[in-house]
């Protein structure tokens, strides 16, 4: 009997995480924490966890687990659940169009023509073995490490290169900021489907660490952020990467800090030190992130702002709302903002969709250049983390956009740019 106790409860359990990875179980107040905890590795990874739960399932069957009433509805319940696996599985595997359709519809039918005009570097493939995240040794130099700003191990950043790259090559270069609701920050092991992908077609990346709270506080995040473009202007042509040309992308907090920076590039308040250096970008890829610190209608926002006021920010956001509205990056737009191409999942429960729709809808009423914006259906937040196929989609839509900017700078043409339209 101890064998074969709570079968029921076991697969209505299982079920229940299937469910919420195919729809969150819930989007307000706190609740969406363990939601995100337990649907994000769902969604992204559907497969192996129904492979897994077969083969569990196999095993517990041969102890007699489904005997009787209750065995045979929980094996219909656990049934039922890998159907919901199946139904997650297909939908990240077809979702391809989702990443491909926006930017069709903001650089022009011809854009993934224009895109492979830029050939930084040709790509060197183990035959039959495509670039992933477990290749990553496989770029990045053996000494990797550079130490980019004075705070010891917390601006530190990997360089990924190919090593056949040459070093007076002038390849592209991107920022990767990593995110962690600005308390965590760790450069590894985020986006890497993203960096060994790039790195694959000639770039040059660099991935940094950088000052987290609640040890350290606001803006101490952001001006590590512009350090490390400094550092990159004056220091990626030894790496053979082109100062010139330097990208920036982030997810979640990363997405967050990557949009701020490319929007406050001549912003002497975040440089401290620093105030000539060029931190100014070429294009920027924030994705799913939090564009808005004052607003405090909405889902979650309220929890948000107190997160801030008592982590981050540790100010009252009533007695110092200006740093705030400093911060918010949908304040801060501007007409000369660089290329934007910003993706956010449809079912994220930490940053909810509507963040990313109201920060681009903003952008494109007063920025004069090109602003795409991929919403992806069903898809959690952080769905670019796992090798899954949406992060190689990701990967794959990052890659062509910013290769398009790239083409477009390497031909002496502007990227072309839609006139602002202001509400009135």
């Amino acid at each position: 009997m101890t064998r074969r106790r709570y079968p029921l409860l076991r697969a209505a359990a299982e079920l229940l995480n299937a469910a919420n990875g195919v729809q969150p179980l819930g989007r307000e107040g706190y609740i969406t924490l363990p939601v995100f905890a337990f649907g994000w590795p769902t969604t992204e990874a559907a497969p192996l966890y129904l492979a897994g739960s077969v083969l569990d399932a196999a095993r517990r069957g041969l102890r007699g687990d489904f005997r009787g009433a209750r065995g045979r509805i929980a094996l219909v319940l656990t049934a039922i659940a890998w159907a919901l696996l199946g139904l997650i599985a297909y939908r990240n595997s077809n979702a391809r169009p989702y990443f491909e359709e926006p930017l069709r519809e903001a650089l022009g039918d011809d854009y993934e023509q224009v895109a492979a005009a830029s050939q930084p570097g040709r790509r060197r493939r183990l035959i039959g073995i495509p670039p992933n995240e477990l290749m990553r040794r496989r770029y990045v130099e053996k000494a990797n490490t550079v130490q980019y700003g004075p705070h010891g191990r917390v601006n530190r950043a990997d360089i990924w290169r190919r090593a056949d790259l040459p070093r007076d090559g002038k390849a592209p270069v991107l920022l990767q900021v990593p995110g962690g609701a600005w308390a965590i920050g760790m450069r590894r092991p985020q986006a890497y489907p993203l960096l060994s992908h790039m790195a694959d077609r000639g770039w040059v990346c660099v991935s940094i660490d950088y000052r987290v709270s609640p040890r350290n506080t606001w803006p101490a995040h952001i001006v590590d952020v512009k350090r490390a473009l400094a550092w990159i202007k004056e220091n990626i042509a030894d790496y053979g990467g082109d100062p010139d040309f330097v990208a920036i992308t982030g997810g979640s907090a990363g997405g967050h800090l990557s949009s701020l920076a490319a929007l406050t590039y001549d912003d002497p308040q975040w440089q401290p030190g620093f105030e000539d250096a060029d931190t100014s970008v070429v294009a920027a890829v924030p994705i799913y992130g939090r564009y808005d610190w004052v607003s405090a209608r909405g889902s979650g926002r309220k929890e948000f702002i107190a997160f801030l006021q008592k982590f981050v920010v540790k100010r009252r956001i009533t007695d110092h709302h200006q740093t705030y509205v400093d911060a918010s990056s949908i304040m801060r737009l501007r007409p000369d903002a660089p290329p934007f191409f910003v993706l956010h999942g449809a079912d994220d429960s930490i940053i909810p969709v509507q963040e990313g729709r109201e920060f681009v809808e903003k952008l494109r009423e007063v920025s004069a250049s090109t602003v795409a914006y991929a919403e992806i259906p069903h898809a959690q937040h952080a769905f670019d983390f796992y090798g899954s196929p949406r992060a190689h989609y990701t990967a794959q839509s990052v890659e062509k956009f910013l290769s398009w900017v790239h083409a477009k700078y390497q031909a002496g043409i502007k990227p072309p740019s839609a006139e602002p339209t202001i509400k009135p």
